[in-house]
């Protein structure tokens, strides 16, 4: 399966991104409202999503939203150039990236494959029945069979990004990983100027996981570096 849902009320758009995606072995189907395409992402099954931000019908932070609530599709968001709120607030929702119109289809194409390659890393095709293979640091537990993730005895739901993210981060605790090395091992792609994207991701995850006790950041932020999983309160 190698299908790619396209919402964005821009027809003509959508015509080059059906006509450029079928010569990269894709089939897309296009949605012009956001309601509608909400419905068709969770009525069918996608490699991923491509949304627009500006939607009739509903916008697509909304369509995102109503994704999200029961689907870890990759989403893909189309934003206006330049307007960075639109971007972050797509990534906290849990968009896998974004891109800003206008985009050469080239582009879209690479972000793409990037994601497939996650995708694949993240779950590999196998008949065998796999160990659990887990990463244990200080109260937080994270099993790569199942892509699950434990504070204690709590569940702490991920978005595909947010657990790869953190996977990197827990495998070397204690470590400095420059922005460089996590854009490349976590987004599949170089980072590139003004890219905050990363960034967004790390704040959306501490969110989540929340501080240690005496409300001590779990993922220090090392200055014009990059991040650190501090192992402060992973003794036990």
């Amino acid at each position: 399966m190698n299908r790619i849902l396209v919402i964005d009320d821009d027809i003509e758009l959508c015509e080059l991104l059906r006509d450029y995606l079928s010569g990269e072995s894709f089939t897309v189907e296009a949605v012009n409202d956001g309601k509608q395409g909400a419905e068709q992402a969770l009525a069918s099954e996608y490699v991923l999503v491509v949304l627009d931000v500006m939607l009739p019908g509903m916008n697509g932070f909304d369509v995102l939203r109503k994704i999200r609530e029961s689907s870890k599709v990759p989403v893909i968001m189309l934003t206006a150039r330049g307007d960075d709120i639109d971007r972050i607030v797509g990534l906290e929702l849990g968009a896998d990236d974004y891109l800003p119109k206008p985009f050469n289809p080239r582009e879209l194409v690479a972000r793409i494959r990037a994601i497939q390659r996650r995708v694949d890393i993240a779950e590999p095709r196998s008949s065998a029945t796999p160990k659990m293979a887990e990463l244990k640091v200080g109260d937080l537990v994270l099993c790569t069979t199942n892509r699950t993730v434990k504070r204690g005895d709590e569940n702490i739901e991920l978005t595909s990004v947010e657990f790869n993210l953190l996977e990197i981060l827990l495998s070397r605790a204690g470590e400095v990983i420059s922005r460089d090395d996590l854009v490349e091992k976590v987004l599949g792609r170089r980072l590139s100027a003004y890219d905050r994207s990363i960034d967004v991701h790390v704040s959306a995850l501490r969110k989540k996981l929340g501080h240690f006790e005496g409300n001590t950041e779990r993922i220090r932020t090392i200055r014009s570096v990059g991040y650190l999983y501090s192992l402060a309160e992973s003794k036990s």
